[in-house]
């Protein structure tokens, strides 16, 4: 009587499997070093941090109110703003870059709260990232009213930390002055402004204020 033959597959499975007695083998590290996660786990998800926009009216309400006789169009403020995460306020003058409590500087509250989202980065790494726009983009002396103030800082930054840009109005301001004969009138004069927001403390690397 001949002697059943055991199908292929669970001939090599068996080949395969590990003899009695004998430990598995550990598992090997994924591409990047990282081990496989045990079957049925998941890993845990980054913390997550909220970013605000703090919008500023500079004019205190006469921009929207004089706008029309000057310029011959309506504007609703002279916007600063800056950014809100890891508890503390950015922003960007003649000074530099420029940190404080929320809400700390002379110009009291915002007038307004645009919450732009949520960030992965952290606060050591967003440290580091500040540091390096403040030694090339953001140096005190690059400061233009017009061309590049406290709202391209703000929006430079929002983009980093969220992928979102600040709103448009804010961002478009200049142009809009500009675009009036008035405001072309103005801008030697104006080029000449150095606004610097008073409150505010140097950003320093070692916990963003000095």
């Amino acid at each position: 009587m001949r002697t059943p033959q055991r199908p292929a597959a669970a001939a090599a499975a068996a080949s395969r499997a590990p003899a009695a007695g004998s430990r598995p083998a550990p598992p090997q590290p994924r591409r990047g070093g990282r081990l496989p996660a045990p079957r049925g786990s998941m890993e845990e998800p980054p913390a997550l941090h909220p970013v605000q926009l703090y919008v500023y009216d500079l004019s205190k309400g006469m921009a929207r109110r004089l706008s029309p006789l000057m310029l011959g169009k309506q504007l609703e403020g002279i916007w600063h703003t800056s950014i809100i995460v890891h508890k503390d306020e950015f922003f960007f003058d003649s000074g530099g870059i420029s940190s404080c409590a929320p809400g700390g500087t002379l110009l009291g509250p915002p007038d307004l709260v645009v919450d732009l989202g949520n960030t992965e980065v952290t606060e050591e790494i967003f440290l580091e990232y500040l540091s390096s726009l403040g030694e090339s983009m953001f140096r005190s002396e690059s400061y233009n009213i017009f061309e590049h103030n406290c709202n391209t800082f703000s929006n430079e930054v929002a983009q980093f930390l969220t992928g979102r840009k600040i709103p448009s109005y804010i961002t478009d301001l200049p142009s809009e002055v500009l675009a009036t004969p008035f405001g072309q009138a103005l801008r030697p004069l104006l080029d000449t402004i150095q606004i610097q927001t008073p409150g505010g403390n140097a950003f320093s690397r070692h916990n963003g204020q000095s």
